[in-house]
């Protein structure tokens, strides 16, 4: 990766585990699922590996009796209905996202299944909605990350070219998506990827948060 400075003019930034902290929601989702269901409790690490795994449409390697498609259907559901409350903003965001919207377009790009208006109230909650030009869910596209469809969106949306936009997320499927698209690429280590798991998508910076980005691009 080089340290040299990127040239951007948007800035299109993930949500979950970019901007909050989205494990205490994943934890309590697999909770109030498996208790629903029965079944007996995950420990945190495998409850983890659940939203890891259906990001990357891998098995979930967990035993479960009843049927899959009602254990997804009901973690999901359960996800969505309290990600807005238990999701917590990683620190110094605020600071950052103000430092970002003075010189650059800034879009979110989040791949949750909710209305944009849930999500809108989210950000107002934390005070950073009024940082951003455009919210795009999973509800405003056809395919999901890693396609690029939601990143070429944005670029559109907001009257710029998407090679002159850096998409900034966690997972791979954020890096995957910026390079399908032709987009410059961030990775921050906030959210539930590894540091190996990003390093082999090879973005143009991996940084240990979001907050360090003003530092990379210009």
């Amino acid at each position: 990766m080089s340290n040299k400075k990127l040239k951007v003019k948007g800035v299109l930034i993930d949500l979950d585990g970019t901007l909050v902290d989205s494990k205490p929601a994943y934890l309590k989702a697999a909770q109030l699922t498996f208790n629903k269901l029965g079944l007996k409790p995950l420990s945190n690490k495998e409850a983890i590996e659940i939203p890891r795994r259906l990001e990357q449409k891998l098995p979930l390697n967990i035993k479960i009796k009843n049927n899959l498609s009602l254990f997804l259907e009901i973690y999901l559901k359960s996800y969505y209905s309290i990600s807005g409350s238990e999701t917590k903003l990683i620190s110094k965001v605020p600071d950052t996202l103000h430092t970002l919207s003075k010189t650059m377009k800034l879009a979110l790009v989040t791949m949750r299944s909710v209305p944009r208006n849930s999500i809108i109230t989210e950000l107002e909650k934390f005070n950073i909605a009024k940082y951003f030009d455009l919210i795009v869910t999973a509800l405003d596209t056809n395919k999901p990350k890693p396609s690029p469809e939601a990143l070429l969106k944005c670029a559109i949306n907001m009257n710029l070219e998407v090679e002159d936009c850096i998409i900034v997320g966690d997972s791979v499927n954020d890096i995957r998506a910026g390079k399908a698209a032709g987009a410059k690429t961030a990775a921050v280590l906030s959210g539930i990827f590894s540091l190996q798991e990003l390093t082999k998508e090879k973005p143009n910076f991996i940084l240990q948060n979001i907050n360090s980005l003003p530092y990379f691009i210009e």
